[in-house]
């Protein structure tokens, strides 16, 4: 658990801190955070069906703030918080802090639609385990895709599909992983 609290400073500061390469007129192209809330909801389908329902935080970033080298400008780093439960009678609790590279797809944009496609990994705390699969915390690697309906406000509303899969990359003995497929609803700000 101490990990997943530093991970998320961490992230929090990283989405904050200016550029270190940056001069005065490279500032001014950066694109500005952008902040949301997302509900996921889904089902882990291997090798148990559980449901699933997450809470989500997240921040957008422009890619060329944090990473030192010239990125398209469709690209952003997307830092999430998650916390949920599942839904099949368990009631047992998840917690996640995760990183993704978003690339919006521009080429295919149609008006206030915007598709994206991302990935990414972080790590996740589940309060069960399955047969097998040896640890609470394990890393959790996912790609999804989505889009962004922008609002006249410059805020908007985003639809996405995600895949998961969670296991503890072999550092423990059982390492029998959990793969599941989320829909997304957000708002972004």
């Amino acid at each position: 658990m101490p990990i997943l609290i530093f991970a998320f400073v961490l992230g929090c500061f990283l989405s904050v801190a200016p550029p270190v390469h940056a001069q005065d007129e490279d500032l001014r192209s950066y694109v500005p955070n952008r902040y949301g809330v997302a509900l996921l909801v889904g089902k882990a389908y291997d090798p148990d069906t559980i449901g699933l329902l997450l809470l989500q935080s997240q921040v957008l970033v422009d890619y060329d703030r944090i990473v030192w080298h010239d990125a398209p400008e469709s690209l952003r780093l997307k830092l999430e918080f998650n916390a949920g439960s599942t839904t099949d009678g368990r009631h047992r609790a998840l917690l996640s802090i995760d990183m993704l590279a978003l690339n919006y797809l521009d080429r295919l944009r149609t008006g206030r639609l915007r598709p994206y496609a991302e990935a990414g990994i972080g790590l996740i705390y589940t309060d069960f385990q399955v047969q097998d699969q040896g640890s609470r915390i394990n890393f959790n690697p996912q790609f999804g895709v989505g889009l962004e309906y922008s609002l006249k406000n410059g805020h908007a509303l985003t639809l996405g599909f995600r895949l998961h899969h969670l296991s503890n990359g072999n550092l423990l003995k059982d390492n029998r992983g959990v793969n599941s497929a989320l829909f997304q609803v957000g708002y972004l700000f």
